[in-house]
């Protein structure tokens, strides 16, 4: 598991430590790891030329004893001073060590060159850290619009211009290949575009204990523990997932949803929708408990069969029968798991209606993507695209249920606890009917028992592991394009890797 605090509680823990040690030997812990990282990415030392981006702050000193470290070690080390006033002790070690000062002065008439730093092989990002905010302005932005594309950059804590405690990215900012993190993950390093323009994240510990309970959870594979059948076990025992997908106009999301919850460890899957789709399903999935629903009239779930959890929503229509479902399915007194049309259908509903139906005693969960959520909060889907933590966050409190915010970074909350970061996945995942695998997957979680944040950020993890497999490069092939099919082909290789 990896835990990201906010920037308010890293400062407290920070304050309390620097109180029982010596002075400045927090920073010299903090640039010892950090010289010690671009150590390793530049194997020879001796020569190599390394340029500092140096802000005011003890960020900008971090570098600059890194820095110092490395000239000591023979590597040709400058430092680029971006503000009139630098880490005073810092600077004078790096002096002594041999570093070479370009003061802010003499910076902007160097920046209109062309190339001004050619020749570069790794760029130490110190201008802001976790304190920034904002776009980069001034000879800041400057800074990282002139780097060199062919050096290496190596942020130190957080890039230059990501929030540190959301990932939002407001205009200019420093893309590293490797960020190097001190005493705990930052959000913004696990939240895209901050998490996009981290790279590799490094964590560096630099003692500090006391820390809260985290913002911000990523699980890793040894994480995810689905429950597990016993020799005892039997097919009702292991959970009972119902899917209603799939209408008169979309039928592959039945399909789909309905073969991830069979591979997502349930022990059996009821399905029900029109004539038509309960057709497709019984061919493709014969395993399957399947009933025909009328296309009109209230629908009698009972008739359906019990199960321990709901799926409603792919492919269903936005039309009086969509709407029916979806109403049925919350009234029932087990979890549900509302996704696609669903999502729509809720979104329609007027306020109050769509609040009363939500309050419910089972658990939700919610599985939109940014435009989805749009139009469940009326809230701009650019907005949301900007603020995924914030909005994912505001959403569950909102609605009173647990929301995944799908995306380049998934998202899993419930109202008040920490939100669950997923880091798996490819952008080949940006395909139609993943949404569909990852819905059936989640449900089929929630049937054995997992609670909905668990299910949401499970399934997300395993979700992406499978897209990973699926896309893997094969023969000194490239990753290869991907279809929702083979994510779902994929489940079982990506259910074999966990512990």
């Amino acid at each position: 598991m990896r835990y990201a605090h906010a920037v308010d509680e890293v400062r407290a823990a920070e304050a309390a430590l620097m109180a029982r040690l010596p002075e400045g030997t927090l920073m010299q812990r903090a640039a010892a790891g950090l010289a010690s990282v671009c150590a390793q990415l530049l194997g020879r030392l001796y020569g190599s030329r390394v340029l500092l981006l140096v802000g005011s702050g003890d960020n900008g000193g971090d570098a600059l004893y890194a820095g110092a470290r490395l000239a000591r070690r023979g590597a040709h080390v400058t430092a680029a001073l971006a503000a009139p006033k630098a880490h005073a002790d810092a600077l004078t070690a790096f002096r002594q060590a041999g570093g070479r000062v370009i003061d802010h002065t003499r910076l902007e008439p160097l920046l209109t060159a062309r190339h001004p730093f050619q020749g570069t092989d790794l760029v130490i990002d110190g201008l802001t850290g976790i304190g920034g905010r904002g776009s980069l302005r001034g000879l800041y932005g400057a800074l990282v619009a002139a780097l060199p594309d062919d050096a290496a950059v190596v942020a130190c804590d957080v890039p230059s211009g990501v929030d540190a405690d959301t990932g939002e990215v407001a205009g200019e900012a420093v893309r590293a290949d490797v960020t190097v993190t001190f005493g705990t993950l930052k959000p913004g390093l696990l939240i895209d575009p901050g998490a996009d323009h981290a790279g590799v994240v490094e964590l560096i510990d630099i003692g500090l204990s006391g820390l809260p309970a985290p913002t911000v959870i990523a699980p890793s594979t040894s994480d995810v523990r689905p429950p597990r059948p016993a020799a005892e076990t039997d097919k009702y025992r292991r959970g009972v997932v119902g899917v209603i997908a799939g209408g008169s106009h979309y039928t592959g999301a039945a399909l789909l949803s309905v073969g991830s919850a069979l591979r997502g460890g349930a022990g059996m899957v009821r399905f029900a929708s029109a004539a038509r789709v309960v057709g497709l399903v019984e061919a493709r999935w014969p395993e399957t408990v399947t009933a025909v629903l009328p296309d009109d009239g209230e629908p009698d779930l009972e008739a359906v069969g019990r199960v321990q959890a709901w799926v409603v929503g792919p492919g269903l229509g936005v039309d009086e029968r969509g709407e029916r479902l979806v109403k049925a399915v919350l009234r029932t007194d087990v979890p549900v798991l509302v996704d696609a049309d669903g999502l729509t259908v809720l979104a329609e509903l007027p306020a109050g209606e769509r609040r009363a139906l939500l309050d419910r005693p089972a658990a939700t969960l919610l599985t939109p993507h940014a435009g989805e959520l749009s139009r469940l909060t009326n809230t701009g889907r650019d907005q949301i695209e900007a603020r995924r933590l914030a909005s994912v966050r505001a959403a569950a409190a909102d609605l009173g249920v647990t929301v995944l915010l799908k995306g380049s970074t998934t998202l899993v909350a419930d109202p008040g606890g920490p939100v669950r970061a997923n880091l798996t996945g490819t952008p080949w995942l940006a395909t139609a009917g993943s949404g569909d695998v990852l819905s059936g997957l989640a449900g089929s979680l929630l049937a054995q028992g997992v609670s909905a944040v668990d299910a949401g950020a499970w399934a997300a993890h395993l979700h992406g592991l499978a897209a990973r497999i699926a896309a893997a490069p094969r023969r000194d092939r490239a990753p290869a394009p991907i279809t929702a099919e083979d994510v779902l082909a994929a489940l079982p290789e990506a259910f074999a890797q966990l512990p």
